[in-house]
């Protein structure tokens, strides 16, 4: 990318939640920023509200014609009428990714990659780095709860976090000063041949290490690392078979505590407010990063145990003696099974309803088994149907496959408004919305539910 900034930035897909922060970056860089989604969600809302245009129809003679960079997300569809103008060879057209890689390859920019896990790591990374001395400039995957935003802005800092996605192989583009892998779960088997596929171009993502640089790796996910020669390699685990681990862990307070070791001693006392040992975990990926990237005991400390989380990673929603409104993510077989089983270890006894919307035809397909045994860990499941994104149907490939293999004795199919109606019938114990398409879009009605028709 030219060093100058481009005076008008054209994004198509702009409510996502990586294209968003490149539009606020480029918005705070004093860009004319506007673009098109398909939906108004609250995230466009937020980003009207700080002076960006957004459209939600296809009207391609909206694209300004002295538009001097079009940003677009792979999710758009081909055949919509402003994605063919806007690669009719008349504009500056790049992918999301190549942008991001123009942005991060011109500073020392740590990279957080990882089937599971790296919206997390990078967050919390970010607020333990934006606070600290060196300061730090970051592209989140989610958005921050201690700052409300998806980008956070440091000018005078050398260091960027950002998310190095595996989608379409597009952290190939990144060179990262330091690269953190949490997770190489099978995955997005639409773009990967199979499993092994997956980690082989996760192999080549630590040659992206630039010489001089950092590579860190959660021990035991199968990563064969192949970095340069002068690339320090660490690796972290919640046991002691890495070079940061946690010892002396324990629960105080309904909080979990450890102390931190690291190559040269250990960290104490270090507390996340997040609950589940799979955010130890992340807690510790974290500060390990950090602690390499040169910030010190208290820093570390501070930023941990002041974090608070990310929108829709574990979101305590409501937590009342009547109910408890937990919404996250989770839209991977693993990733369920981490959710909901972190639910049955903190609050063992309880009845647990959830509400999940599978994401994508494909995933669904691929992961159909895993998907029912997960969901069986639910008392009762209320399934939504498959959210397309960027795909198109697949014949025989449906939420009713996945609900003929749940075991759980309450199992329902059903659309959003049926699903606000059988809550509001049958009085959940704890609720869990999990999804990664639009489900986000009942967290609102089920919250105003609660507050109204549901008495502790």
């Amino acid at each position: 990318m030219k060093t100058g900034k481009p005076k008008t930035v054209y994004f198509l897909g702009i409510g996502g939640i990586g294209m968003s922060a490149l539009a606020r970056y480029f918005h705070a860089a004093g860009s004319t920023v506007l673009g098109y989604d398909k939906t108004p969600t609250t995230l466009t809302s937020q980003l009207e509200a700080e002076g960006i245009q957004i459209h939600f129809k296809d009207r391609p003679d909206l694209i300004p014609a002295d538009t001097d960079l079009i940003i677009y997300t792979p999710a758009i569809p081909h055949d919509l009428a402003e994605f063919v103008k806007a690669t009719s060879g008349n504009f500056n057209i790049k992918k999301r990714a190549e942008v991001l890689g123009d942005l991060t390859n011109s500073k020392k920019t740590i990279a957080v990659a990882g089937t599971h896990g790296k919206t997390t790591v990078s967050t919390m990374i970010s607020h333990i780095m934006f606070n600290a001395k060196a300061g730090c400039t970051a592209f989140l995957g989610g958005i921050s709860k201690n700052y409300g935003s998806n980008l956070l802005l440091n000018p005078f800092s050398e260091l960027m976090v950002a998310e190095a996605d595996e989608f379409d192989r597009s952290f190939l583009r990144l060179s990262p000063w330091l690269a953190l892998i949490t997770s190489t779960d099978a995955d997005h088997l639409d773009i990967y041949a199979d499993h092994q596929d997956l980690k082989n171009t996760f192999t080549q993502f630590t040659k992206r290490v630039v010489p001089g640089g950092v590579l860190l790796i959660k021990s035991g996910i199968g990563v064969e690392p192949d970095h340069n020669p002068d690339v320090e390699f660490y690796t972290y685990s919640l046991d002691k078979q890495a070079d940061f681990y946690a010892e002396n862990l324990r629960i105080e307070n309904h909080r979990y505590h450890f102390d931190l070791v690291i190559p040269e001693g250990r960290i104490s006392d270090l507390s996340p407010g997040l609950p589940g040992l799979f955010n130890v975990e992340n807690s510790i990926a974290a500060s390990a990063a950090a602690w390499l990237s040169g910030a010190d005991e208290d820093e570390i400390r501070k930023g941990i145990n002041s974090f608070e989380g990310v929108k829709r990673r574990f979101d305590i929603r409501i937590n009342t003696p009547g109910i408890l409104y937990i919404d996250d993510y989770a839209h991977h077989p693993e990733e369920l099974s981490a959710c909901i089983g972190s639910v049955r270890k903190l609050y063992p006894g309880r009845h647990i309803t959830g509400i999940f919307q599978p994401h994508l035809f494909s995933r669904t397909r691929d992961f159909a088994e895993g998907f029912s045994k997960s969901l069986s860990m639910l008392d009762r499941v209320i399934l939504l149907e498959i959210y397309p994104a960027r795909e198109k149907p697949i014949e025989g490939v449906n939420s009713e496959m996945l609900l003929k293999g749940i075991e759980s004795k309450e199992k329902f199919l059903c659309g959003r408004e049926e699903a606000l109606l059988l809550i509001s019938q049958n009085q959940p114990d704890i609720l869990l919305t999990l999804g990664a398409g639009d489900i986000d879009q009942l967290v609102a009605p089920i919250e105003e539910l609660f507050t109204k028709t549901i008495k502790p």
